[in-house]
């Protein structure tokens, strides 16, 4: 029997096949008790074109005080901020990779903020 995390890798695998046959550049998403970390990688997988996540420094000034990364308020800000970057990086369209994890909650915030940044998907 596969356990709670070989479970979201075996999900993640799948998903990942079909995005390799769209051919466009991937955005991923990781998220952790205390963080999320977004990274928009190229379409053959070898290179990460633009990443952000709320250990970065200046995302940390954006929360204030608490500096709670696991919230979906701070998965927001790193939603926007990765499109900032992707935009930035002449890439306008992505295939979103959830990595097995639920749409919902932090990850269903930072998609909704990137793509009202502008990012297409």
């Amino acid at each position: 029997m596969l356990n709670k995390k070989e479970q979201r890798l075996r999900r993640s695998r799948q998903t990942r096949v079909r995005i390799a046959q769209q051919v466009v550049a991937r955005l991923t998403v990781f998220r952790s008790n205390l963080h999320v970390y977004a990274s928009v990688i190229s379409d053959d997988g070898s290179r990460v074109l633009a990443s952000a996540s709320t250990a970065e420094k200046a995302v940390r000034e954006q929360l204030g005080g608490d500096g709670k990364g696991g919230t979906t308020s701070a998965a927001a800000i790193v939603g926007k901020r990765i499109a900032e970057k992707a935009k930035a990086a002449g890439i306008e369209k992505v295939a979103f990779d959830r990595a097995g994890f639920a749409f919902h909650g932090r990850v269903k915030a930072l998609a909704e903020a990137a793509r009202e940044a502008g990012l297409q998907f």
